[in-house]
């Protein structure tokens, strides 16, 4: 098939999920809606869920290209916005909620699901890989873990608390990540007393 034409059909196929959910997506309405025979759809993809596992997958309407920017933080940062503009803006925002509550319910789409992000995250290696051959990453440092940090701040802040992202909300995001959270500068409960002048004997009385 014709790249631009399947593409129509992706588009159709997405478009229909966020619109009317996995219950209402047909593979009727989607020739329908891409001008294509629903036989042709048929040949290429034998179900529903079928079509929407190569849609998810491989639809230009869902990918975020990996960034750049020529550090890892401006490429995570970059990553996180990606995230974000897919959740948050029409119809990829609509198509994701879909497809996540799709994979909910239908085991047949779960594993459509798994390759999702599976395929997102082989393009995102690829800011990890650079980043190593910068030294600026550490050779135990696990890139999965991060990137689910990452994007599941997203997913939880956006869909499942409604919450608005700031617009520093990347650079908060990774800076925890990457930095960490608990203050460094402040001494340990026995820093300080044993070590000055005048710290207490174990009878109670200054030294």
């Amino acid at each position: 098939m014709a790249p631009r034409k399947e593409q129509q059909i992706f588009q159709a196929t997405l478009e229909l999920l966020a619109a009317k959910g996995y219950e209402g997506l047909t593979v009727e309405g989607v020739a329908e809606r891409s001008e294509v025979n629903k036989t042709t759809i048929y040949r290429w993809w034998p179900s529903k869920a079928a079509l929407l596992a190569a849609a998810l997958v491989q639809a230009d309407l869902l990918v975020v290209e990996p960034p750049d920017t020529g550090s890892l933080r401006g490429d995570l940062e970059a990553l996180v916005r990606g995230v974000a503009a897919l959740l948050t803006r029409p119809p990829a925002a609509g198509v994701a909620v879909a497809a996540l509550g799709a994979a909910v319910h239908h085991p047949e789409l779960a594993t459509a699901a798994q390759h999702f992000f599976a395929d997102r995250f082989a393009r995102e290696e690829a800011v990890f890989d650079r980043a190593r051959r910068r030294g600026e990453l550490s050779g135990t440092a696990d890139p999965l873990l991060i990137m689910d940090l990452l994007a599941g701040a997203v997913w939880l802040r956006t869909v499942f608390r409604g919450l608005p992202l700031d617009d520093d909300f990347a650079a908060r995001a990774v800076g925890t990540v990457l930095d960490g959270a608990a203050s460094r500068a402040l001494p340990g409960p026995d820093q300080g007393v044993r070590s000055g002048a005048g710290a207490p004997e174990p009878g109670g009385r200054p030294a």
